[in-house]
């Protein structure tokens, strides 16, 4: 019983292929080498080639991108985190004159409560010396 099964394998770095027919491919052993499928090898060898190279190209690439995006990024963060720090600082300085200043406002706040009492007693003051003049005038009258 034969084995019907074909396999092809190229051999040493002339780049000629063995069809598994026994001729070996070497013309002195009678074998004839299709030199339409060795130029069609090479040719899908190099394009194959060509296309892992651009494929390894775009991961180059993708890399070069992600590593250019963490570098931006790590500066942002540098950034804020110098802003962060300086608006805490500012913002422990302005507590720290709130503070100082707190015992002033309240005074300011007394005063002003102290105004608004002196006003309404200055209206009931005028209100009164109103009743009383036209008291007087109707006493004064008779």
């Amino acid at each position: 019983m034969a084995d019907n099964t074909t396999t092809t394998t190229m051999t040493g770095a002339s780049g000629s292929f063995d069809d598994g027919s026994g001729g070996g491919g070497d013309p002195g052993q009678g074998g004839v080498v299709d030199p339409s499928l060795n130029s069609l090898a090479k040719n899908m060898f190099e394009k194959t080639a060509d296309y892992l190279q651009g494929e390894l190209l775009l991961v180059q690439e993708d890399y070069k991108l992600l590593e250019n995006l963490n570098k931006a990024t790590a500066s942002k963060y540098s950034d804020m985190r110098q802003i962060s720090a300086n608006v805490g600082k500012s913002l422990k300085e302005l507590n720290d004159k709130y503070r100082s200043l707190e015992p002033l406002l309240r005074q300011i706040d007394q005063i002003e409560d102290s105004v608004n009492k002196l006003e309404q007693a200055a209206y009931k003051l005028d209100s009164y010396s109103k009743r009383l003049e036209a008291k007087f005038k109707t006493l004064e009258k008779r």
